[in-house]
């Protein structure tokens, strides 16, 4: 792998930690993603994290629908055993996990049970930086991922999201991952298609700064091609006329959700065999302190539609059948229902890990909803079990390098 972009981005950047990701964050586009195509082992898997940012409710999403706790904690919010997708005879997936309850059917959706970490914290922003730097104990200013790329040689390629910033957790001590945000910002109404494309030709005798105008200009082009290609495809399902466009894209039908958007980009990488061996998606909303079962439905909707066209288009391919997606949020939500239809702030939660690598099933101990930490699940399994096993089974790396002394692993799922 060349180490022009690397210099560029270091030089750039000129600080270390969680302060490189305003640097890395509009250092880098697509064109250099797909730049690294020749530079991917054949063997290498992938690694696709996608957060869901509000803390997602995990006792609606993975349900004890057997459980009479779960009922008398959240009469109005509980699904009843004839509405849940039935995973065994105690627990079902909700009701709009069709896709990925198809994937646990098929052994390849391994759910991970009453995930979290001692003494948890409540708060939104604490959570989550607990969770994106795997230090429960005081969070630092580098992200478990960050420090896999330092370890792992620092070129900020093997490690893109493709959110609208960069996460804490792709930041190193010397760097930090690179940002490529999916947009749809461009106004093609306002101006013709040939004229678009001309802004993004480079010109003879421009300066530097004009020529990297114009090719961030001209990515911007091809993402914004490559979202109206997701569309014209679930248009496509209903409609025969569809074009060419749609090849390649989701196959699930609908509109387009951010993370569908964002996994599409990902499925292109994956497909063209770039270097990169991390990539970090994410969809926000979760926080459902009211009117919470309708609403998470809405969300959960996106999720399983985007996860499971996702996995759909990897199985595809053999690049595409080393990719493991794991799902996670900052914290799941209390057992009890609040006034508002809704549920506040809670504790453990569940992880999902999928793709044609994974073996399927129940993974940790299912928490209990009677013997609580003050209204909230106690975690039976802690998160860094969970990225312990993802860094050695899927990124090759000694998970001491970027957990330090902690031992614990997860036990079948990859």
């Amino acid at each position: 792998m060349d180490t022009v972009t690397r210099r560029r981005f270091l030089l750039a950047s000129g600080v270390t930690g969680a302060a490189a990701l305003a640097a890395g964050a509009g250092a880098y586009t697509l064109r250099d993603i797909l730049a690294t195509a020749s530079d991917r082992p054949a063997d290498a898997r992938t690694l696709v994290l996608v957060t869901l940012y509000g803390g997602n409710d995990g006792l609606n999403t993975v349900i004890p629908y057997a459980d009479p706790a779960y009922h008398d904690a959240r009469p109005d919010l509980a699904y009843g055993a004839d509405e849940v997708l039935r995973v065994d005879g105690e627990l079902g997936l909700n009701p709009a996990l069709a896709g990925l309850h198809t994937l646990y059917g098929a052994g390849q959706l391994a759910i991970v049970r009453g995930t979290g970490y001692p003494k948890p914290n409540r708060s939104h922003f604490q959570s989550m930086d607990i969770w994106q730097t795997a230090q429960p104990d005081r969070p630092g200013t580098t992200g478990w991922l960050g420090r896999w790329l330092d370890a792992s040689g620092g070129d900020p390629r093997l490690a893109v999201s493709f959110e609208p910033a960069l996460p804490v957790l792709l930041a190193g001590e010397r760097g930090a991952g690179a940002a490529v945000p999916v947009t749809r910002q461009l106004v093609r109404e306002a101006l013709a298609d040939p004229v678009l494309a001309a802004l993004g030709q480079p010109q003879e005798g421009e300066s530097a700064l004009r020529a990297r105008a114009s090719a961030c200009f001209a990515d911007l082009l091809a993402v914004d091609a490559l979202v109206a290609g997701a569309r014209q495809a679930a248009a496509g399902d209903d409609d025969p006329d569809a074009g060419d466009g749609a090849e390649g894209a989701t196959a699930t039908g609908g509109a387009t959700s951010p993370l569908q958007a964002q996994l599409d980009l990902v499925a292109q990488c994956v497909e063209a065999g770039v270097a990169t061996r991390v990539f970090s998606v994410s969809l926000g909303g979760f926080d459902t302190h009211a009117d919470e079962k309708q609403a998470q439905a809405v969300l959960l909707g996106q999720v399983d539609k985007a996860l499971a066209g996702f996995a759909e288009r990897m199985a595809r391919t053999d690049a595409g059948r080393k990719v493991v997606v794991a799902v996670y949020s900052e914290f799941g939500r209390r057992v009890r229902a609040n006034a508002s239809d809704g549920t506040d702030h809670g504790t453990a939660s569940n992880v999902f890990l999928l793709g044609a690598a994974v073996h399927g099933g129940l993974y940790g101990a299912a928490p209990s909803l009677t013997d609580l930490d003050d209204g909230d699940l106690k975690h039976t399994t802690d998160f860094r079990d969970v990225y312990a096993t993802l860094l050695e089974r899927v990124l090759d790396t000694g998970a001491d390098r970027v957990l330090g002394a902690w031992r614990g692993r997860l036990d079948g799922p990859l």
